[in-house]
């Protein structure tokens, strides 16, 4: 069993500007914000943390493919939508397909959990109102 760890205020900070933004944010943009409130802070601090968060459940990685993590301070398993233009990233509130994984299942695999992503033009970039 894996050690807990203790939740010291860099952590506790970096798990509060996750909870208090909607924007799924890189670790660099978490820095500045932590810089904010601990000028001193490290950004090797802040990936050390933000690991730590995710391996505790506390904190939702999400990788698409591009050279840097977004983060996302919801670590419930939930639907997100890309925008291609303006590359924000939305929380979708639709609820889970579990059947898919069951369709999984049903053929052999052991699934720990599923994510899925919609890509395309958010409803500001289509009205053209979206960075270009």
């Amino acid at each position: 069993m894996a050690k807990a760890s203790r939740m010291t205020k860099q952590k506790r900070l970096i798990l509060e500007i996750l909870r208090g933004t909607r924007v799924h944010p890189t670790a660099d943009w978490v820095y500045q914000q932590a810089r904010q409130v601990i000028p001193d802070i490290s950004l090797g601090t802040v990936y050390r943390n933000l690991r730590l968060l995710c391996e505790a459940g506390e904190i939702m990685e999400l990788s698409f493919g591009s050279t840097f993590s977004r983060f996302d301070g919801n670590p419930l398993n939930h639907y997100h939508f890309v925008c291609r233009q303006c590359g924000r990233i939305y929380d979708l509130d639709l609820p889970l397909r579990e059947e898919l994984e069951e369709e999984v299942r049903r053929a052999g695999y052991e699934v720990e959990h599923h994510r899925l992503e919609f890509y395309g033009r958010c409803p500001e970039c289509a009205r053209g109102a979206g960075n270009p």
